[in-house]
């Protein structure tokens, strides 16, 4: 079984939030559903589970309950097994096709007398339209793909290894050579196989990496299904476009997505919605422009400029050549066949960021240079980051303008490499793989 941090919150909500339900979000066939059901089954005595996609019959008897008590009693004659008070938890799946649900919980949590869990994917764009968001009755998780802490658990890294990763960062210590060594291998293998737990199991019984590229195969295929489903009609076909787009536009020189690529497409408020409705679904991560390296970041925002990547690297690798998928495994990075694994890197580098909390952000100008990422910590530090795919990774002139630059509040530099921790002068050079260890 993968194990995953999201269940060590979930175990928080059980011992200290009562009177809240628990709202598991994320995109589709990142772990929910499986890890909500391995949670309730060892903490509870009784599970009554409601899969609002795969029973249609259920569904529709939600979608008619006119109030918390209605819905409460066709839990009842919908369940499998007895709902005994205090003794239950109700786990109900794909909450967004009933958004009742989720206006209702409130008052079912007030009741007392079950524990409620809900999953939901697209719940960014399908519970816009509900009554009321019961706040501060619900305590919600977000979900990603397993993280490469995560990867590196279930390939029989021990947790002590992160423990020591921490520690040389704290301590700005280079990492011992045997354990620098592992975990470079490991990257290489994460950023082709990715963290969607169908293709991290996949690989780990089989080493088949045909078989992993055809479980990705099958996610896009999944997710342009649920496009064509869900999104509202008359953006469907550009929103399609879009995220078939996003391999080569990811893959060009400046990673930056160009509006012209897109037919008929001339400027951002066309497209406004569909780039929203694709980052609300999960599915593509964002990483939006600021005008400048200062905080609060938020203020300098430009959301009409931005790079886009899918939510997992190992689906970006995918649409690419297997022989790219080689030259990663080889650690040939610099020159996978032609293609520009600065993409894949920067692919994994956002992964990382999103899923460790940080709003994602780069920043360009003429002058200065690009900074693949700037980010803003909890506390206000400004974190410029250089993502280097090669082995001239001591070259970064954005990084060194961006620096030298009056008036910009860089509060630490940062260059995410294939190279073991070490500093030179006002940069902090971090082997890529250490980049889910940056904290907001």
């Amino acid at each position: 079984m993968l194990q995953r941090k999201a269940k060590a919150q979930f175990e928080s909500w059980l011992a200290s939030s009562p009177n809240k339900a628990l709202l598991v979000k994320g995109a589709r066939q990142v772990g929910k559903s499986y890890l909500v059901n391995v949670f309730a089954s060892e903490s509870f005595e009784n599970v009554v589970t409601f899969d609002l996609i795969a029973d249609a019959s259920v569904r529709d008897s939600f979608l008619a309950a006119k109030s918390a008590d209605d819905l409460l009693m066709r839990m009842s004659i919908a369940a499998t097994q007895p709902m005994v008070a205090n003794k239950t938890v109700v786990v109900i799946d794909e909450v967004q096709r009933c958004p009742n649900v989720v206006t209702f919980i409130k008052y079912l949590v007030q009741r007392g007398d079950f524990r409620y869990i809900l999953t939901g994917s697209l719940l960014g764009v399908e519970l816009e339209g509900i009554d009321s968001l019961p706040v501060g009755y619900v305590e919600q998780v977000q979900m990603y793909p397993l993280d490469f802490e995560e990867f590196c658990w279930a390939s029989g890294v021990a947790a002590g290894a992160f423990d020591m990763l921490r520690g040389c960062l704290k301590d700005e210590k280079e990492l011992p050579g045997y354990l620098y060594d592992r975990l470079l291998n490991l990257f290489h293998q994460y950023v082709v196989v990715g963290g969607m737990p169908d293709a991290v199991n996949s690989f780990l019984a089989t080493r088949n990496v045909d078989e992993v590229r055809n479980i990705h195969r099958d996610l896009h295929a999944l997710y342009r299904d649920d496009i064509a489903k869900y999104a509202p009609p008359e953006l469907r076909l550009v929103i399609r476009d879009i995220y078939d787009l996003i391999p080569s536009e990811a893959g060009s020189k400046n990673k930056r997505f160009k509006l012209s690529s897109i037919n008929g497409v001339k400027r951002f408020s066309q497209v406004t919605d569909h780039f929203l409705w694709l980052s609300e679904a999960g599915v593509a991560l964002p990483v939006y422009n600021v005008a400048a390296p200062v905080a609060p970041l938020l203020l300098g925002e430009q959301r009409n400029l931005f790079k886009l990547f899918y939510l997992d690297t190992g689906m970006l690798m995918s649409s690419y050549s297997k022989r790219v998928a080689q030259g990663v495994f080889d650690g040939e990075a610099e020159d996978a066949f032609g293609m520009n694994m600065g993409a894949a890197f920067e692919g994994f580098v956002a992964q990382e960021l999103k899923a460790h909390g940080f709003r994602l952000r780069y920043f360009t100008s003429k002058k200065v240079g690009e900074l693949d990422f700037v980010e803003e910590t909890l506390d206000g530090e400004v974190l410029a980051i250089e993502v280097k795919s090669g082995k001239s990774f001591k070259s970064h002139a954005a990084l060194d303008n961006a620096l030298a630059t009056k008036g910009y509040g860089i509060d630490r530099a940062l260059v995410l490499a294939e190279c073991n921790l070490h500093r030179d002068g006002d940069v902090l050079y971090l082997p890529i793989f250490m980049a889910g260890l940056l904290e907001p």
